[in-house]
């Protein structure tokens, strides 16, 4: 028999996973009488958790806004974890989160173990974060509805402005966020196009939810599809090069969000690559510091063999 708390613990983990339930899935999904599921859900509004309802033969309950913040109860680890990520939130893109995350840190940090604080103190000493350009920022309200959206299954309308400039509506069904480093992904799927599309957070103006579900047929694996399409975006120049390696150690050296892979048999992996010239194109090939063949173009091979003979003359013993 399951704890009154456990008990707690997977209704609540049930609700937020959905738009809605009936008391009799959520009984039936807990194992538990509805009776006992009405019970569990007045504790948890007396706890602050605002939980709604929704009257008729199909209605049910759904999490909506509390009254207040429900307590919440860390070991060391996890108040150590908690407070690491609120400092990198500041640095994040999120437009706003650095106050609010700065202010969250201060008030945990008051309340931490001294040997926990010490240790945070050590990291804060060692952290060095770098600019994060002003056109990446995204709001933290648009972050979160987006991740709702996508917990939830539930359609949405974007007002999306491309590269280009151009604004236009886009009523998507939201399946996953990835964040690359350096910027946010929306991959969703676009109703209109009947297809899987990418979307850079920092550009989608407006999300709103529709309220209805969503459909994922067949979705993408996530990471490789964003990081696909960042490396197929137009570069005034690419190489194509293989390398004597299998495709899983060809996406270590060439990470998915610098090139494109195929494998080519099971020991080799044919990669494209996109660059800003020859020449920079050469450079990277050699940073790579692994023997490949150049396939095309012509220039990068002529560029990547100037720069190769130029290192052997620079290392000739005198």
């Amino acid at each position: 028999m399951v704890n009154t708390s456990a008990r707690l613990l997977q209704l609540l983990a049930l609700l937020s996973a959905r738009q809605s339930w009936t008391c009799a899935e959520l009984a039936a999904q807990l194992r538990i009488t509805e009776r006992t599921v009405r019970r569990d859900i007045a504790r948890l509004r007396e706890l602050g958790y605002g939980i709604e309802s929704e009257m008729g033969p199909w209605g049910g309950y759904r999490l909506g806004p509390g009254t207040g913040i429900p307590p919440l109860i860390l070991d060391e680890g996890e108040a150590l974890a908690v407070a690491v990520g609120l400092r990198a939130a500041a640095f994040s893109g999120v437009s706003g989160s650095d106050q609010a995350a700065l202010s969250a840190l201060l008030k945990l940090r008051q309340v931490l173990p001294a040997r926990i604080a010490d240790r945070l103190g050590e990291l804060d000493a060692a952290f060095t974060h770098t600019a994060f350009p002003d056109d990446g920022r995204i709001s933290p309200a648009l972050l979160l509805g987006l991740a709702t959206a996508c917990r939830r299954g539930e359609r949405a309308r974007l007002t999306y402005r491309d590269g280009g400039g151009t604004t236009s509506t886009r009523r998507v069904d939201p399946y996953r966020l990835i964040y690359t480093g350096r910027r946010w992904y929306l991959l969703a799927y676009d109703v209109t196009r009947q297809d899987w599309r990418t979307f850079r957070t920092d550009r989608i103006v407006d999300a709103d939810a529709t309220g209805q579900a969503g459909a994922l047929p067949d979705p993408p694996d996530p990471a490789r599809m964003v990081g696909t399409g960042i490396a197929s975006r137009p570069y005034p120049m690419r190489v194509s090069i293989r390398l004597a390696v299998p495709a899983d150690e060809a996406r270590r050296l060439v990470p998915p969000t610098v090139g494109v892979h195929r494998p080519d048999g099971a020991d080799a992996t044919i990669v494209d690559i996109g660059g800003p010239d020859a020449d920079g194109l050469a450079r990277y090939l050699l940073s790579l510091g692994r023997p490949l063949r150049i396939l095309h173009p012509e220039e990068v091979r002529q560029a990547f063999l100037a720069r190769a003979r130029q290192l052997l003359e620079d290392n000739q013993a005198p």
